[in-house]
């Protein structure tokens, strides 16, 4: 079976310089028994976490630290599983590839769903950012198989930002949950809904999102035609 070649990591974030020298570190100082699939595992335990701690702010917004937690687990498993195998020069470009992205993928849809499921988002919105997340996704990993990129951040944001970002808004609900309850109630499509700050942030996200997508997509379409141009048709 044909290997795929190792596309380049496109990764221009804000805090990826640090990260790198950190994860690098951390990698090194890992026990040999721990491999890159048990990382794996853990940054899917990471989701698990963060899902079942948004769920059970409803009950209390305290659980927010439960997710939190969650997202500090998740970093540790999904960013540091690549990290390892790169250390131990112990790469498995086709296995790497089909795991790594199907259990991101699962992830996701974990996480995206357990915020949906708590008092600060409506889930209906949360599915929305989570469609424009899953079309961007896959856009880059087409741009992966075809062009050999795969980009990791968009506007100067990755993973880990986006991860930060959860955590403060979090705490920023547990210290004030006064601001859970600015809401106001809207009609959308037949629909009722009490629309929340983090609603419109949703909604911002997930238009951000899409628009990424058709910027990438319009730019690649010119790129795409040269490479590969169309052939000329002879009828006799």
């Amino acid at each position: 079976m044909k290997e795929p070649r190792q596309a380049k990591r496109i990764q221009t974030s804000i805090l990826n310089p640090y990260e790198k020298k950190l994860l690098v570190y951390l990698a090194e100082r890992l026990p040999a028994r721990m491999t890159s699939d048990q990382l794996t595992f853990i940054g899917f335990l990471g989701a698990v976490i963060i899902a079942t701690g948004y769920a059970l702010s409803n009950l209390n917004l305290n659980w927010l630290w439960l997710a939190s937690f969650g997202f500090v687990v998740n970093w540790f498993g999904d960013s540091l599983d690549g990290s390892l195998a790169r250390v131990r020069n112990t790469q498995r470009k086709t296995y790497g590839f089909f795991i790594d992205h199907n259990v991101d993928v699962i992830n996701e849809c974990i996480m995206f769903a357990g915020v949906g499921l708590s008092p600060l988002v409506n889930l209906t919105f949360m599915m929305g950012v989570l469609v424009a997340y899953l079309v961007l996704s896959v856009y880059v990993y087409i741009d992966c198989y075809l062009k050999g990129e795969h980009r990791l951040t968009y506007g100067g944001l990755g993973p880990t930002e986006f991860r930060i970002l959860a955590i403060l808004v979090n705490t920023m609900y547990i210290f004030f949950p006064q601001i859970n309850q600015w809401k106001t109630h809207i009609v959308l499509f037949h629909n009722e809904f009490n629309f929340g700050i983090l609603d419109g942030i949703a909604v911002v996200v997930a238009f951000i999102l899409f628009f990424f997508y058709l910027v990438s997509f319009i730019k690649d379409i010119s790129y795409f035609k040269r490479i590969d141009p169309p052939k000329p048709f002879d009828k006799d």
